[in-house]
């Protein structure tokens, strides 16, 4: 498995200066969050694939955004009501590509790595839910498009497909 290391571990390395790196994120967190407030990123039929799978399992988000990020982005949405939970960057220590989001989310769930599947879209997520020995099912995204999710336990194009899976396995 190689590891990735994001944006600014990378700027470190070429050795440029904390100050600017700090600036550069101040920069890129006012562009992000005008992104999040005007652009419509909504996923086609996610609320009702939802609705549908709150019938049968129990649901949480575990992401890499910040809670202020994670907020703005759902503000106008449906989709934290079907969550029993929602686990942002400030509620554990390290991020995806490791494992400790996914498993303080199983410890917040009091579930099993058996009875438990990771909805992902990109490869540190899957690297994340493989390293914490949990089946992933990996959304087609075309960004993502050339990543190797040979890992994946499932691979679907849309978020419906999940039924099947959830209905087929012993997640129910």
């Amino acid at each position: 498995m190689t590891q990735s290391f994001g944006t600014w571990s990378q700027a470190r390395v070429a050795g440029i200066d904390e100050q600017i790196i700090n600036k550069q994120r101040e920069v890129r967190n006012v562009y992000y969050q005008e992104y999040l407030r005007t652009e419509a990123i909504e996923i086609e039929g996610v609320v009702e694939t939802l609705a549908e799978l709150s019938k049968y399992v129990r649901m949480a988000i575990v992401t890499t955004a910040k809670r202020a990020d994670f907020q703005l982005i759902h503000e106008n949405r449906q989709i934290v009501q079907f969550m029993e939970f929602v686990l942002v960057r400030e509620d554990y220590e390290r991020t995806k590509p490791h494992p400790e989001p996914y498993l303080t989310g199983l410890k917040r769930f009091g579930a099993a790595k058996e009875e438990t599947l990771v909805v992902e879209d990109s490869n540190r997520g899957l690297n994340a839910a493989v390293a914490a020995g949990i089946d992933c099912a990996i959304v087609h995204n075309d960004f993502t498009q050339t990543h190797d999710f040979s890992q994946a336990s499932y691979r679907i194009k849309t978020l419906i497909e999940l039924k099947d899976i959830i209905m087929g396995s012993h997640l129910v």
